[in-house]
């Protein structure tokens, strides 16, 4: 019950600087749905008719009731239609993409991450080290555009852009595989290397138990402790869509939105966005702590203990 609290004061505190720096920031979303032919009699009334007269407290106040209440994120101001409009389309097509792209990643990352602390300084501990490093040095932007040269352009193997069949998701994929499977490998190498100079790991083997028991029953279990929460700190952004690959790939998911939505100033989409986000890591953040203490015992006892 203390970190559902903490949970909620961090979501209204969010929320807050959230509403807060988004007007704060240089321009007026007036100007940008009209131009310079607009009477300041109309700019007025636009500005009475979405509420930037108010003050900000009332605003806000306003905006949370609305969502709390009705559901209503507002109307955007770029498209003229309701916020929740421009989301709901949008969010299967990003966890769509992300949520494949996670499912690859940790299919790939957690074996080859083990294997690599069980055979630490060998050639396949040193490749995995090395490739992994150069995945992470490659912009996703980058990574992305080289893809669509040689799969698409080139060997007409995949679509360019859209999102119309499985085929359309097979290049954002693996760009956005590319950089999160690196660092997620690197991860598990490391944890697992830790776990292995554990004394309890030791016992284990030295009692005779089959090294392939102690290895996924003992060791992995208890270095996924960190890759889990990494994990769940990634499940925000299944929804949220990834900003540069859904540009470059022409998907028009939430990441996509949300770019669109920030160049334009289009503040109640760019609101919604980040409050789905702020939202969604406090209940992910919940959740990894409830399935790291059913991995680690010790970790459900510290908890018990504090809660005393």
């Amino acid at each position: 019950m203390k970190k559902l609290g903490i949970g909620l004061i961090l979501v209204v505190a969010v929320t807050l600087l959230v509403f807060s720096l988004l007007y704060m920031m240089p321009g007026n979303p007036i100007d940008i749905m009209t131009d310079r032919k607009v009477s300041a009699e109309k700019r007025a009334e636009m500005v009475h008719q979405y509420g930037f007269d108010q003050p900000l407290h009332v605003q806000y106040v306003r905006w949370m009731k609305k969502i709390i209440l009705d559901r209503d994120f507002g109307q955007s101001v770029r498209y003229k239609v309701p916020v929740w409009n421009l989301m709901k389309d949008r969010i299967p097509r990003s966890v769509k993409l992300c949520g494949w792209s996670l499912l690859i990643e940790m299919l790939l990352a957690l074996p080859l991450g083990l294997l690599a602390a069980i055979k630490k300084d060998s050639f396949y501990d040193r490749f995995s080290v090395n490739f992994t490093l150069m995945l992470t040095s490659m912009p996703s932007f980058w990574l992305g555009a080289l893809l669509i040269l040689i799969f698409a352009v080139g060997l007409k193997w995949f679509p360019i852009s859209g999102f119309e069949s499985a085929r359309n998701y097979v290049l954002p994929v693996i760009a956005l595989t590319a950089g999160s499977l690196a660092g997620t490998l690197r991860l598990t190498r490391a944890e697992v290397l830790e776990v292995l100079n554990e004394k309890y790991v030791t016992t284990a083997l030295a009692k005779g138990l089959p090294y392939e028991k102690v290895m996924f029953k003992h060791v992995l279990r208890n270095a996924l402790i960190m890759v889990t929460v990494s994990v769940f700190m990634s499940l925000p952004w299944l929804i949220s869509g990834a900003v540069v690959t859904e540009k470059i790939f022409g998907i028009p998911g939430m990441g996509n939105l949300l770019l669109n939505s920030i160049v334009v100033q289009d503040f109640p989409v760019v609101q919604a966005v980040l409050l789905l986000i702020a939202i969604l890591t406090v209940i992910c953040n919940l959740l990894s702590d409830i399935v790291i203490a059913i991995l680690d015992p010790r970790i459900r006892i510290a908890i018990g203990g504090g809660d005393k």
